[in-house]
């Protein structure tokens, strides 16, 4: 799999379904990049193979939001969370 063709599209939707999307994206890079069969993968990241061919394969609808990010750090991917506060203080939405 090239990496312009992620089965985790930019996804128009809620916020954590657009960070579910950047994390699978990123596990997924990390799966092709680092070689390891399924099996390895599933050792380092500390899960099932079952759990790795979902992540390949873009079905991680039913993942946590905190198991993605697990995944993420135990990839060493070190995911980080930023927020922009809108406008003037005091005046959110």
């Amino acid at each position: 799999m090239l990496m312009d063709q992620l089965i985790y599209p930019a996804i128009q939707g809620t916020e954590e379904t657009q960070i579910r999307a950047a994390i699978g994206n990123a596990l997924q890079s990390w799966l092709l990049a680092s070689g390891l069969t399924q099996t390895a993968a599933a050792a380092v990241l500390g899960t099932t193979q079952a759990r790795v061919s979902e992540i390949k394969h873009g079905k991680t609808a039913h993942f946590s939001l905190d198991l993605l990010v697990r995944l993420a750090a135990r990839a060493g991917l070190q995911p980080t969370l930023s927020l922009i506060m809108p406008g003037p203080l005091g005046k959110l939405p």
